[in-house]
């Protein structure tokens, strides 16, 4: 396991997410579902407990149980500068601008370095950048 993990709380639509994020970063998606985890506060099919692993980005998640909020971000980014080569940083940005919205494009700083953010289709924001 690397450090921080996020682990986010989807409104139903906890697989298409992970699945969504694999075919973005890589990895492989684990998931399990409320019925397979024993819990009966979420619909049994629903997502108890999911991850992405094995790649570049490490994510968990779950569709939210009964009373949970859902992901809802303000004021932060999840932060993928210099994580992976400009090539894939690129084809990343690009991929969760599909169906998103891009905030602020990926590009060059006066500073020389390279960054954009970007909001996924799932409402999660991302700042992705590189050196030089």
């Amino acid at each position: 396991m690397s450090g921080l993990i996020p682990y986010l709380l989807f409104p139903g639509n906890a697989a298409d997410a992970l699945r969504y994020y694999a075919s973005t970063f890589g990895g492989e998606v684990r998931l399990f579902t409320y019925a397979e985890a024993g819990r009966a506060d979420g619909p049994g099919d629903a997502i108890a407990h999911g991850m992405l692993v094995d790649g570049p980005v490490e994510l968990a998640g779950s569709d939210a149980a009964s009373g949970d909020d859902t992901v809802s971000m303000r004021g932060m980014f999840f932060s993928l500068l210099g994580t992976a080569d400009p090539g894939a940083l690129s084809s990343w940005f690009d991929a969760l601008a599909d169906g998103g919205e891009v905030i602020d494009p990926l590009q060059k700083r006066p500073w020389g370095d390279h960054d954009g953010t970007v909001v996924d289709r799932y409402g999660v924001h991302w700042l992705i950048g590189h050196q030089g």
